[in-house]
């Protein structure tokens, strides 16, 4: 690695900001630094630009020049990611919701809290909040998110958000367990499964949905319970499916979408038809649509699925790190 100032070790950083592609702020990344990675120039993606490039600099100095690249991107760029090579697996995530001044955290990766990674990211624009609290609307998906490092007004944030005797999908651990009042539905112990080799694979069977199968996709997803799958999850991402005979038997799509990454979900198959790979095959088809836009594939699965499992490890996923679901009922007034 190049040596910065008085013998300090400069560090790599991909950095990575996603803005309306109106607005230009991508486009704010080529006065910072012309040399780009294998993402190129800004793309556009669904109305939005996303642009990649290299930075070198002192580890001392990370943090200020990625303050100076966030103010030169403007107030409507929603999400900016930076990894240092060379130094493990730190990682550096830098996100602002709408309204809020940039944040820094320190973490691994964006996939140890998925959730928020997302609605802070990529999917601010789904984002409800309350204190420091984010969640998806009720009729996308259940889950709220939480901060890495929560303070003790956590609890009274999420009751805040999600309303007496309302319930909510809590993705992670909180940090300190409900108080009074709170009534526990259900903690589910996951498994996050990491598919950068899993083979893309796009197949010729497969069909976009949209909101008109939604119908049809609510049903089958009643007869298989694959997981939460609502009338406006389909806004988050593409869903690929499979007819025979005009029906729907088998479907898979996109869901959490930390920078970076998206999470694969609502894999099902009719009953009828199983046994034929018909899963498989759209696990690798939406996965395929996803490496086309330079991110990579992630999923969860219950701990207790070790079919599941089993059949994802044999498509190229890899176990990652476990994963809490807390469903919980704030108290009612």
């Amino acid at each position: 690695m190049a040596q910065a100032g008085d013998g300090e070790v400069a560090r790599r950083a991909v950095v990575a900001v996603e803005g309306p592609a109106e607005d230009g702020a991508v486009e704010a990344l080529r006065t910072v630094q012309p040399r780009y990675l294998e993402g190129g120039p800004p793309r556009r993606t669904s109305g939005w630009l996303r642009s990649t490039v290299l930075i070198e600099v002192p580890l001392s100095a990370m943090a200020a020049t990625l303050g100076r690249i966030a103010d030169s991107c403007g107030p409507r760029a929603l999400s900016m990611w930076e990894v240092v090579a060379g130094s493990g697996a730190e990682h550096a995530l830098w996100t602002r919701h709408p309204g809020l001044e940039w944040q820094a955290r320190m973490s691994t990766s964006p996939l140890e809290n998925p959730a928020w990674a997302a609605l802070s990211g990529p999917h601010a624009s789904f984002a409800e909040q309350k204190g420091q609290v984010l969640r998806y609307p009720v009729d996308v998906a259940p889950f709220l998110a939480v901060p890495d490092q929560p303070d003790d007004h956590v609890w009274h944030d999420i009751a805040d958000l999600v309303g007496p005797g309302a319930s909510t999908v809590v993705v992670g651990r909180v940090g300190t367990p409900p108080p009074a009042g709170w009534t526990v539905e259900a903690e589910i112990a996951g498994v996050q499964m990491d598919g950068s080799a899993a083979p893309a694979v796009a197949d010729p069977e497969a069909v976009r949905l949209t909101e008109a199968d939604v119908p049809e996709m609510l049903d089958l997803v009643s007869r298989t319970q694959p997981g939460p799958f609502l009338p406006r999850t389909i806004a988050l991402g593409v869903y690929l499916g499979i007819r025979r005979d005009g029906v729907l038997v088998a479907m898979a799509g996109e869901r959490m979408h930390p920078p970076g990454w998206t999470e694969i979900s609502a894999v099902c198959t009719d009953p009828a038809f199983q046994g034929q790979g018909l899963a498989a095959r759209l696990v690798l088809a939406v996965a395929a649509g996803i490496r086309e836009r330079g991110e990579r594939p992630f999923l969860h699965a219950a701990g207790t699925n070790t079919g599941a499992i089993r059949l994802y490890e044999k498509l190229g996923f890899r176990l990652t790190r476990e994963m809490q679901f807390g469903a919980y009922r704030a108290p009612s007034l």
